[in-house]
Order: structure tokens, then sequence, then C-alpha cells
């Protein structure tokens, strides 16, 4: 082999390995690429600097909303209400500059909260979002060109939520998952190619709140799991047949995506009603969940909550930041932290984002012993409005939205 082909090989190599690392650390939807808002990236910042990590860019134009990122193969894919319509829009990983942007919906809404609340998800070369009043759109990626869009309540016979509709869509193996409720089926099935409906969970009706479907394997068994404001259920992922439910009551507003490990089934809410852990379990007769425990330990509003290791971390209204022991439902540690707020997670910390105040955000140890901060700085470019989107960490970057500003930290070991 020549000498010429060997290095042009070896180049052709590299860049396919540097996809490969990028592809990894990507975050082509809601909570990440397995919806558990685990990051599987290594080597980055153990400790911050005393002024937070370097501000790499910010991009200004997104538009009012609450709506979170998600980054693939080089664009960020984000929503907000801006020149007078609900917006999907593309912007570049390197620079924040906008790519591209194209109509959802109508602006407002969110019962005096307006603007969209979905984060993005990434299906191959197209990108499917869901407005705030249900308005669900798939657009090609390179270029924000509309290839099809449903309506959650017109279509579906969906029921609009009280602060619209915030869930993040769920794509899987060429399938659109969501929530609109309604009597024909409270789950909808849809082809991502074509909008096609493909089934809907007739047997399940429940009413939509705020959360976000997860996908699951239990007992062999692939299926979604929801949390309505009545009980918690699991659905055949291949036709939308109920598996199991459990009654669980929540009040006002049901927001946080449920987590699972196994054959447990973890959910939170706030309003005062607490956390619920269910096992699952599959004999002769088919599925049933059995209650584990119900405290009052992590009330979590909207924040999330994460499972690793065996614990889960998360803002509690009751104790603030906790970490409980996910199995028992006993709590580790309680610490007031940055206030009430939203977490992620990479390479053995946790980023954490007060809601209120000067949008604070700490690093703090992934450790079930004590709450150990790393560090902590206060968000530049602040709004006036709480400060929801959860933090997102991909390709060695930390992504806070605020409205219409989104920051990109440098969050890369040096």
């Amino acid at each position: 082999m020549r000498k010429g082909m060997k290095i042009a090989i070896g180049v052709a190599g590299l860049v396919l390995a540097f996809s490969s690392v990028q592809a990894q650390n990507d975050w082509p939807q809601w909570r990440g690429p397995d919806r558990n808002d685990l990051s599987k990236e290594k080597g980055l910042l153990k400790e911050w600097p005393a002024n937070g990590p370097e501000l790499k860019w910010k991009a200004t134009d997104l538009g009012a909303g609450f709506s979170g990122v998600s980054v693939v193969k080089g664009k960020i894919f984000t929503m907000g209400d801006i020149d007078g319509a609900c917006q999907l829009m593309a912007f570049a990983e390197d620079t924040g500059k906008k790519l591209w942007s194209t109509k959802v919906g109508a602006v407002g809404g969110g019962g005096g909260y307006p603007g969209p609340r979905c984060s993005p998800a990434v299906e191959g070369e197209s990108v499917i979002a869901l407005g705030q009043f249900g308005d669900l759109v798939c657009a090609e990626v390179a270029t924000g060109k509309e290839v099809w869009r449903k309506n959650l309540v017109k279509d579906f016979g969906g029921k609009l939520p009280k602060w619209g509709y915030a869930e993040s869509p769920l794509v899987d193996d060429g399938k659109v998952f969501c929530t609109p409720g309604g009597k024909e089926g409270s789950i909808v099935a849809l082809d991502a190619k074509t909008g096609a409906t493909l089934w809907r969970s007739k047997d399940y009706t429940d009413d939509p709140h705020y959360t976000s479907l997860i996908l699951e394997t239990i007992s062999g068994q692939k299926q979604l799991i929801h949390l309505s404001p009545a009980n918690v259920v699991g659905v055949d992922i291949k036709d939308g047949k109920l598996l199991w439910k459990a009654a669980r009551e929540g009040k006002t507003a049901v927001v946080p995506t449920p987590v699972y490990a196994d054959n447990q089934v973890f959910v939170t809410s706030g309003y005062g009603v607490g956390c619920t852990a269910f096992k699952i379990t599959k004999d002769a007769n088919g599925f049933k969940a059995e209650q584990v425990y119900a405290n009052k330990d992590m009330v979590d509003h909207h924040g999330g909550v994460i499972l690793l290791d065996g614990y889960v971390y998360g803002h509690s209204d009751s104790k603030g930041w906790v970490c409980m022991d996910f199995k028992t439902g006993q709590v580790a540690w309680a610490n007031k932290g940055v206030g009430k707020g939203a977490i992620g997670y990479a390479d053995g910390n946790f980023y954490i984002r007060g809601e209120g105040g000067k949008g604070t955000i700490a690093l703090i140890e992934a450790n079930p012993k004590a709450y150990t901060e790393k560090g902590r700085f206060d968000q530049v470019d602040r709004s006036d409005k709480n400060s929801w989107p959860h933090p997102v960490i991909a390709n060695g970057r930390l992504y806070i939205r605020d409205q219409g500003v989104l920051l990109c930290y440098d969050v890369k070991g040096k």
C-alpha cells in the first residue's frame, strides 16, 4: 500500500472515531440518549474556577418559553415564541449561530407562563417537536422544512392541560410516542416518517399532565411507562395494550419523568404529594404492580430526579436537595444547595440549577454519603422568569437556557 493511501485511510479512521465519540456524547432528546439524564461523557472538569466555567458563546434570539435543548451532529435544537409564532429552531453547536427556524403553532398559552416547554427529539434526518397547544411537527434536520404535522387536540381528541402540553415526544425505532389523552387512548404511536397513526392505547384513557414517557424492558417485555394524575402504567410498545396499572393520585401539576431500574418504578410530584415506588412483576396471569413505599421526603415539583448507582437525587419541596435510597426510600442526605431547581449529571458530578434569584448553578459530587459542592456561579443574562429548563451536558459543554438566551459553557477537563 502506498504511503499516501495509508495516510488517507488513517485520517478517515480518525474522523470516524471522532464522529463516533461525538455521537455517543450527543443529547438527541429529553433527558438524553436513554431518557434518564445520565451523560456517558468523560474527561470533564472535576471542579470549577471561582467564577464558574468559561462562557464559550451566547445566543440571544430564542424567543420566550421554557423548552430544553437537544444536541445532535453539530446542531442544537430548541423551541421558542418569536416573530409571532411558536417556532422550532436549530443553532450551530460550535458558534450558537441560528441555522433555521420553522413555525410550529401559535404563541402564548401556558396559563400565565407563555411559550413552549418541549425538548425536541431527533430521529435520523428528522426532528420532532411539540408546541404548547398540541401542535406536533416533524421537520428536516438539515433545513427545517416541515415534513408532517398533527395536532393532539384536533386529530386525536386530546385534552389540553391547564398549562399547555409540556411533554417531550419519545422516538424509538422509527416511531414517535406521545400522550394527547382522550377517550380513544391516552398514548398514541405514529410513524416517524409520515405521521400516520400506528396505534392508540385504547384501554388506557387518562388525561395527560406534564410528564414524558420512558421506554424500558421489564421481564423481557419492551414497554412505555407513563405517569398521569391518577395512575402509573406500562403499555406494550408494539400495540399500546395496557400491561399493568397502579393507582397513584397527583395534585395540581404532575411533572417529573419516572425513573426505572431492577423491576422498580419510581415516581414523584409536587404540591405535597411526594414519591412512590412500585415493584413490577410478571407471572402466568401477566404483569402486576405492588407498592414498595411512599413518602413525602422527595416532593419534586418539576426539576426532575436522577437515579444513579442505587440512589435517587433531586430537589424536594420539603427538604431541599435530597439523596434517597432507591430501594427503600430512606434519605441519605439533604441540603438546601442552590434552592429549588433542576438537575443534570455527567462524569461523576451533578449539575444543579436554581430556578429563582440569580439562577445559581452548582457542581456537586455524585456521592450518597454527603452533599459536596465542587464550585458554583451565578448565571449571566438572567431573565425575570423562573429558570425552569434543565441543564444539558453534551460534547464537553454545559447548556443553560433562560427564555430568549442560550448560554454555552466549556466544561471540558483542562
